[in-house]
């Protein structure tokens, strides 16, 4: 138990690293005003994959390490990815096998993209509220209001950062994928027990 406790810590320790050093050192893509850092979420949608305990982790560490690295709108957006997490967490946990199909790993999975999809949904409508509260009090950097509510707010922060989540959690998915080949990621190690179990048991049933 205790063995189980230090390594989820270290793992955390690990991603919050990640989550803090990631926006600093990958390329941005930036459609003015708004821009959008490649795999920023990464660590976040990691920690999913492990356990509920980690992603709640993450999501503080990386929320409270912000405030202390960036502005206080990035901070408070980087803490609300913990309900995106905690939800996704505990999903994945209640459903490991929505990572494999057929007992193997594809980015074209629909169970999984369908999930991705939803949890892209909860993460971008938390940001789009967040955003809409500093812009709705005037403490957006100007170029936002020259552009609008609608294109600069709505269209690129609450689409835009939509479509970011979809890219980020699939680098996450097959970054954990390969990582389950030689270490213990829970959700992953759980899936293919589930899945062998079937393959095992729907022989015998068809020979009944």
């Amino acid at each position: 138990m205790k063995k189980n406790s230090v390594r989820q810590l270290t793992i955390s320790a690990l991603l919050v690293a990640m989550g803090i050093i990631i926006p600093m050192v990958m390329p941005r893509i930036t459609i003015g005003p708004a821009s959008f850092t490649l795999a920023s979420h990464v660590p976040v949608f990691l920690a999913m994959f492990f356990s509920p305990g980690v992603a709640v982790a993450v999501s503080l560490g990386t929320g409270f390490g912000f405030f202390l690295s960036a502005t206080p709108i990035i901070a408070v957006r980087a803490l609300s990815h913990l309900l995106f997490a905690l939800i996704g967490a505990m999903y994945l946990q209640k459903h490991p096998t929505i990572v494999l199909t057929k007992n193997k790993f594809s980015l074209f999975n629909g169970r999984f993209q369908l999930f991705n999809f939803v949890i892209g949904l909860i993460h971008s409508a938390a940001e789009l509220a967040i955003v809409s509260a500093f812009y709705t009090m005037g403490n957006m950097p100007e170029t936002y209001y020259t552009q609008g509510y609608m294109y600069s707010i709505f269209l690129l922060m609450g689409i835009g950062g939509l479509i970011h989540s979809l890219v980020d959690y699939n680098i996450a998915y097959f970054v954990a994928n390969a990582l389950s080949k030689q270490f213990d990621i829970p959700v992953f190690s759980q899936a293919k027990k589930l899945e062998q179990v079937k393959i095992t048991i729907l022989p015998q049933e068809t020979r009944i």
